[in-house]
C-alpha cells in the first residue's frame, strides 16, 4: 500500500540529483526563472501523489521534449521581514499578531535553503509543470495567504466590476 502523505525530500540534496538525472537522460537544461502562470495554459504535475521527478522527466521524454526549464528558489529571511511588516499593518489584537509572528520567525532557520524546485517543458501549446516545495515553505506560503486576506481591502458589498452604470431591464 502506497503512503498517501509521502514525506517531502530535502530539496538541497535533491537539486544536484535532479541535475545529474537530467544529464543522464540526455535532456538539455535551461536554468530559468519560475514560469509565468499567465503565459500559456499550464498542466500541473501531481507532486502530492507522485513526488518523484524521474516520472515527470520520463513524461517529458515521451512527449519528445528536448529541453527542461529548471528553476530553484532559495529562501531568505527578508521574506519573513516583509511578511511581518504586512502583518503589522493589519492591526490585529497583540496575542493573535504575536502568534503569526512566532510562526513566521520559525522559518528563519531555513535561511539559504532551497524551498522549491520547478521543472517544466512545453508541449503542444501547454506548459507542463512539476513544482515541488518543502513542507515548511508550503506552511510559510499559507501564512502569507492568511496575512494577505487580513490586509485585503474590505468589500463595500458591490462586486460589480463597472461602477456608475445601471440596467433598465
Amino acid at each position: 500500500m502506497r503512503d498517501l502523505h509521502p514525506m517531502k525530500p530535502n530539496l538541497d540534496v535533491l537539486k544536484p540529483e535532479i541535475e545529474l538525472y537530467l544529464e543522464e537522460m540526455g535532456m538539455a537544461v535551461f536554468y530559468g526563472y519560475s514560469r509565468p502562470l499567465d503565459a500559456a495554459p499550464i498542466v500541473y504535475w501531481d507532486c502530492e501523489q507522485y513526488p518523484d521527478y524521474r516520472l515527470f522527466v520520463q513524461s517529458a521524454r515521451a512527449a519528445d521534449a528536448k529541453i527542461i526549464v529548471f528553476h530553484q528558489r532559495e529562501f531568505f529571511s527578508d521574506q519573513v521581514d516583509d511578511a511581518i511588516e504586512r502583518l503589522n499593518a493589519c492591526e490585529l489584537p497583540p496575542q493573535e499578531s504575536r502568534h503569526f509572528e512566532d510562526r513566521l520567525n520559525e522559518t528563519r532557520a531555513n535561511e539559504g535553503s532551497v524551498c522549491a524546485i520547478e521543472l517544466s517543458f512545453d508541449h503542444e501549446g501547454r506548459v507542463f509543470l512539476f513544482d515541488l516545495r518543502t513542507e515548511w515553505f508550503e506552511e510559510f506560503s499559507d501564512l502569507l495567504d492568511e496575512i494577505q486576506l487580513l490586509t485585503a481591502e474590505p468589500s463595500d458589498g458591490n462586486d460589480s466590476p463597472i461602477t456608475g452604470y445601471f440596467s433598465r431591464n
